[in-house]
């Protein structure tokens, strides 16, 4: 959902006159905080006027808890590198849910939490066990009192204090009416089995009081990645063990999730930057000059992207909103271009959406019907967009799809919602005051921006146990294997469970690939180390067994790794898509290394000559077929049964096909 402040609502001239005393001030606030000194209009996507997507009330300036001078503010930019990063998956979906949310463990033991991933906050907080109003969310409450380096902000002349002076406090409140409020504590922050940056002392909320949709959400909080004082990018650069950087790359239409990045990457030689500016607004903004359609540039004002906070980049609005004579001209023009389909009406009669029929339902082919955008940028570079990056799928007429930016009111802000940016690697580099921009795959980021394995986890703190008492294990999935053999003991060649869901597999089958992506969302690994071994039926129940291998082309997979995804299946911390129909998970295995990579031990000559004939006709394939092809032979492969033959082959047509991108509707025809 979009995080948009409700303010009070101050005389203009008081506001005016704030402003001639303070605008040189370098503020720090993100796009979500509350303020009571003035406001901005941008749009809410959750409420309604008139049957128009609606505008929101926004903070100016930021609250006392996270100001700061503007020579500290410039003198971050000298702080020295380092090579430390926490590379964190994403789940969850922007249309879907409203948000995409990473995974943060706080306190000692450690209680694990799901954020939502907002550029526009600027603090991070979590429901409190004290919490007088709090919703039944994704996880347990914090527990303040069962971590032994818990300690809380005292009072002091930075921050806002409660009522007896004794403890710092804050409050943000929402324009869809929502509210959180809570006291500030210090515990230890973790990141994650991907991330080679070691636990961290850091500063969050502990909610005592959450309404509205704060309430009513699955997930537990929010991350704040936004300017300030209690951002948590902030305070992981003023300790120096991150650059002045973070990265988010949001899933496509198809598959949501995602990954990303506290701290610096090498950015791709293709990436796309432009400048943003600290000083000329607290939110993250981009210098945006012109729009193309087709090709054509819309005929504006150079200046129209310009207006008061100019472009804005928000990770935690959905949509993305124009300034009104950039939203006619844009949707002129885009109409203009759409000649083999038909208006329709949208799915939800609360709002006036232009939506249109006849497109198809295959992603890759939205660009036959609907043209091109390009963003143009100040300095003459340019981000192209798919149809993906500005439409949404209509919920209720297959083929369907709506326009995803609306008109920002009569606010002259354009504001940049998670659409844009979907199966984009967006870096916001503030060291160097500028933002990035790379169109990728964001389920395959890793492997994408070929990084090596994650890394083992670094040492954690005194005190900190990352394992779970096998007590907390449910009878189904006790370990099958005897407890010497256990993480830590042998080589893990791979990690392999059964699933049981409540849906006939001729039904199941062309979802496979999707399935296999929401595996690789929850259990933090890429897409292709996941593998389907084997499955049987039961009624109308299928009944499949799945396999996690080493990433990349590693025999062996860490201890640690393996240890996280044995405690994410036996703590049920694993959750698919209501579409899946109800599932269970039977057990789980530890395996050694399979063969699967060693030719001499396939059996007979014969063996090994349709071996490599198949190899031959997968390479020719990969070299001369088309995409569905591809897709047709890959999934053929790994219908089950699946021999250790045929894993093999499977590994060397994924590695030639690796760019290849297999969409629902192409395992559909499969199916067939």
């Amino acid at each position: 959902m979009a995080r948009a402040l409700l303010t009070h609502n101050l005389p203009i001239l008081i506001s005016f006159i704030c402003l001639l005393f303070i605008h040189h001030v370098v503020v720090s606030n993100g796009i979500s905080d509350v303020s009571n000194e003035s406001f901005v209009f941008l749009p809410s996507p959750n409420s309604t006027n008139d049957g128009d997507r609606s505008t929101m009330f926004l903070p100016l300036f930021p609250p006392k808890e996270i100001s700061r001078p503007r020579d500290e503010q410039l003198s971050r930019r000298h702080l020295q590198k380092s090579p430390s990063s926490a590379r964190m998956p994403l789940h969850d979906d922007l249309l879907l849910n409203g948000y995409y949310t990473t995974r943060l463990w706080i306190g000692t033991p450690p209680q694990s939490f799901a954020l939502i991933v907002d550029t526009g906050s600027t603090v991070t907080y979590v429901p409190c066990s004290t919490c007088e109003h709090c919703g039944n969310h994704q996880d347990p409450k914090f527990q303040p009192e069962m971590s032994s380096t818990y300690r809380p902000v005292k009072c002091n002349i930075d921050c806002t204090c409660d009522n007896e002076r004794e403890q710092c406090i804050y409050e943000r409140q929402y324009a869809e009416m929502s509210s959180s409020s809570g006291v500030l504590g210090e515990d230890i922050v973790s990141f994650g089995n991907q991330s080679e940056l070691a636990p961290q002392r850091a500063v969050f909320g502990c909610e005592n009081l959450e309404t509205g949709d704060l309430y009513s959400q699955h997930a537990d909080g929010i991350m704040g990645l936004g300017r300030g004082d209690l951002s948590i990018v902030d305070q992981l650069v003023e300790k120096h063990v991150i650059s002045d950087s973070f990265s988010l790359c949001y899933g496509g239409m198809d598959f949501g999730g995602g990954a990303m990045v506290l701290g610096g990457i090498k950015p791709p030689s293709e990436m796309v930057f432009t400048h943003s500016d600290p000083v000329r607004s607290p939110y993250y903004n981009i210098e945006l000059k012109e729009i193309h359609v087709a090709g054509k540039a819309l005929n504006l004002n150079p200046q129209t992207f310009d207006g008061k906070h100019g472009t804005v980049l928000d990770s935690g609005t959905t949509y993305a909103y124009l300034p009104e004579a950039a939203f006619v001209a844009f949707k002129s023009a885009v109409m203009k271009e759409l000649h083999s389909l038909r208006e329709i009406e949208g799915p939800d009669p609360n709002y006036k959406d232009i939506c249109f029929s006849g497109a198809g339902s295959d992603i890759s082919e939205l660009s036959k019907s609907f043209p091109p955008i390009d963003m143009v940028f100040s300095n003459g570079k340019k981000l192209s967009l798919t149809p993906e990056n500005y439409l949404f799928r209509h919920s209720k007429v297959r083929g369907a799809y709506c326009l995803g930016i609306f008109q920002n009111g009569k606010d002259p802000t354009t504001l940049l919602g998670g659409i844009v940016v979907r199966n984009t690697l967006v870096t916001y580099d503030r060291e160097n005051e500028r933002i990035g921009f790379w169109k990728t795959n964001c389920s395959e980021l890793w492997d994408r921006l070929n990084l090596s394995p994650s890394p083992p986890p670094p040492p954690l703190p005194s005190g900190l146990d990352n394992t779970n008492s096998s007590a907390n294990l449910t009878p189904a999935l006790a370990p099958s294997l005897p407890l010497e053999h256990a993480p830590g003991k042998i080589k893990i060649g791979l990690v392999s469970f059964d699933m049981s869901l409540s849906v006939d597999y001729s039904a199941l089958k062309p979802r496979v690939p999707e399935l296999a992506h929401f595996i690789a969302q929850e259990l933090e690994v890429n897409v292709s180390q996941v593998h389907l071994m084997n499955f049987s039926t039961e009624g109308n129940d299928s009944l499949i067994r799945w396999a996690i291998f080493p990433a990349g082309s590693a025999n062996y997979m860490p201890n640690a790794t393996a240890t996280e995804i044995i405690n994410r299946l036996a703590e049920n911390r694993f959750h698919l898509p209501d579409t899946f129909g109800s599932y269970k998970l039977v057990k789980w295995d530890i395996e050694p290394p399979p063969k699967r990579y060693q030719l001499r031990r396939l059996g007979s000559p014969a063996v090994r000559h349709s071996f490599r004939e198949g190899n031959k006709a997968s390479h020719l394939l990969a070299k001369q077929g088309s995409k569905q092809a591809m897709c047709n032979h890959l999934l053929i492969m790994e219908s089950p049964p699946v021999s250790v033959l045929t894993t093999i082959q499977i590994q060397v047509f994924r590695n030639l096909v690796a760019g290849v991108d297999c969409l629902e509707a192409e395992s559909s025809e499969l199916a067939r």
